[in-house]
């Protein structure tokens, strides 16, 4: 059993220097471990939730007014919702391959969803471009602006998941950590993306319904 700490000892203790962070679990009595990676990456889905809902709401009740226009739907979202959904799903397989130590298969699936999130960032600026090529600015339509703020917004959620990616298959790539941590690594980008693509469904849906 460890060693009861002193009130002293629990104030001035500085838990975010270390790799490990320990929560009560106060059904048995033990203690959790929850990686730095696995905190922020919680950290970041809940504050994303939050902004997204906020958004959702507010387009909710302002899609009420008079004033509001449909935008048109290019059929190029539903190519880059398509790609979304893949990508989710090979980052899952891609994950069971790296616990089963199958490089190859790994490194494949890595590089392919490499591939997929820039071939989504780069239909959503298609996107952008063909509607702008016909009048559809931000400043022309509420709708409008709702929907350039979503895609910027999740688009700039989808450049951040390709930076952590990029990182966590460099360092697969070069063997430069542990398995269990890179295994840990890929397992947080794959639940970093299925949360990207549900975020997504739930703004693609909202504006069909609109």
């Amino acid at each position: 059993m460890s060693k009861k700490k002193s009130i002293f000892q629990l104030l001035t203790e500085k838990p975010w220097e270390t790799d490990q962070i320990e929560a009560d679990n106060e059904h048995e009595g033990r203690t959790l471990n929850i990686t730095k990676h696995k905190l922020g990456l919680k950290t970041i889905m809940a504050a994303s939730t939050v902004l997204f809902s906020l958004f959702v709401v507010a387009y909710s009740d302002r899609m009420l007014v008079s004033d509001w226009r449909n935008m048109p739907e290019p059929w190029l979202l539903w190519l880059n919702t398509g790609i979304l959904i893949i990508s989710s799903l090979v980052f899952h397989q891609t994950a069971k391959y790296a616990k089963k130590e199958i490089f190859d298969k790994t490194k494949n699936g890595l590089y392919f969803i490499g591939f997929l999130a820039y071939s989504f960032l780069i239909g959503q600026l298609i996107v952008w471009y063909q509607l702008m090529s016909t009048g559809h600015y931000a400043t022309s339509n509420v709708a409008n602006a709702f929907f350039y703020l979503f895609t910027a917004i999740h688009g700039l959620h989808i450049i951040g998941g390709i930076y952590f990616w990029g990182k966590t298959t460099s360092k697969f790539v070069k063997r430069s950590v542990k398995k269990d941590e890179i295994n840990n690594l890929i397992d947080i980008c794959a639940v970093y993306w299925h949360f990207l693509l549900a975020v997504w469904l739930v703004l693609f849906g909202l504006m069909l319904l609109s």
